[in-house]
């Protein structure tokens, strides 16, 4: 987070879907489906995704948006009952896809896998290895992002 010296940054973004969730941030170069593109541990698979090999679990992964198929939704829904997802999403576009695999495991499993849509500036600030913590309430409550420089 350039210009920020060692200050925490709170930023507000639309809470696409509840929780809370404390984690290091994954800024991926490019979207990423996590229909074929994440394996069931995780780790980015998609033989053309810049982060081939690096691991989404446990990550706050920021994103531009999701790509792809609309099997991202089970796809996600399995990774957060199995515990390989990511901590929480940070996306400049909403992706009702990812959306919807967060609703269907909170709703099956019990779990949440907070959402949020924040604004391509604020998004641009947060690097990989930026410390964030999210707590996203339900909409139309904003979401509350504050991030420490690495």
């Amino acid at each position: 987070m350039s210009g920020s010296g060692d200050e925490p940054v709170t930023l507000s973004g639309r809470s696409l879907h509840p929780g809370a969730a404390d984690g290091v941030v994954l800024a991926l170069d490019e979207p990423l489906s996590f229909w074929g593109g994440v394996d069931a541990r995780g780790v980015i698979v998609d033989a053309h995704h810049p982060q081939r090999g690096v691991t989404v679990a446990g990550q706050i992964l920021a994103m531009q948006a999701g790509r792809g198929s609309s099997s991202s939704t089970a796809v996600l829904a399995e990774l957060i009952r199995s515990g390989h997802a990511p901590a929480a999403l940070f996306l400049a576009e909403c992706d009702a896809i990812l959306v919807i695999g967060a609703l269907v495991a909170a709703e099956i499993y019990g779990t949440s896998l907070p959402i949020v849509q924040l604004t391509d500036d604020d998004l641009a600030r947060l690097h990989t290895g930026t410390h964030a913590a999210v707590l996203a309430h339900t909409a139309p409550r904003p979401a509350t992002v504050i991030a420490k420089p690495r």
